[in-house]
């Protein structure tokens, strides 16, 4: 007999996380990248291996912080695919060598969802972000939010889209493991 049980954590308690300030724990975060091609027939998927970060809880539990990326330690499997996803025609690392998220807000909602605003900034082109995030992990030595965000390449002037066989925004999923410093 198949077990039906939900593997789902149960949710955290947004007041449980103490105030002060965290540093991202790179071996406890990931951030993940997908994105259709080949006009939705294909999907490429790839994790950013270099993320770094830190943030600062306030008493009333709301919080702020910084999400740095290495944009060129994007990892799809597939070196000449990574070659050009490096390059001026998306992530010019050569001159844009970070990907950074600046959250000017974090705060606790229902349950575990924790609603977040601030700035992506890629190639240089900062844009307004806002997003839901849930707290999957609150201990008084670590916290671990998670979140999916679409992104909408164009939008930080990606362009290339030969043929359009690139369409629509890629999908982030992001888990950011906080501990405290």
């Amino acid at each position: 007999m198949a077990d039906t049980a939900d593997s789902t954590p149960a949710p955290v308690s947004p007041s449980a996380v103490e105030a002060g300030r965290w540093v991202l724990d790179p071996a406890g975060s990931t951030v993940r990248v997908r994105h259709k091609t080949f006009w939705g027939l294909v999907t490429v998927t790839g994790v950013f291996t270099g993320v770094s970060g830190e943030g600062e809880v306030a008493a009333d539990g709301s919080a702020r912080g910084t999400l740095t990326i290495d944009a060129a330690s994007l990892d799809t499997r597939n070196a000449k695919r990574d070659e050009h996803l490096r390059s001026k025609d998306f992530l010019d690392t050569d001159h844009h060598p970070e990907i950074v998220f600046v959250a000017s807000g974090a705060v606790p909602g229902e349950s575990a969802a924790v609603a977040v605003d601030g700035e992506l900034t890629i190639l240089g082109n900062p844009r307004p972000l806002s997003f839901t995030a849930r707290l999957t992990e609150a201990t008084a030595d670590a916290v671990t939010l998670t979140a999916e965000v679409d992104v909408d390449r164009t939008r930080f002037g990606m362009t290339w889209n030969r043929l359009g066989m690139m369409p629509g925004a890629a999908a982030m999923t992001v888990t950011a493991r906080f501990t405290r410093r």
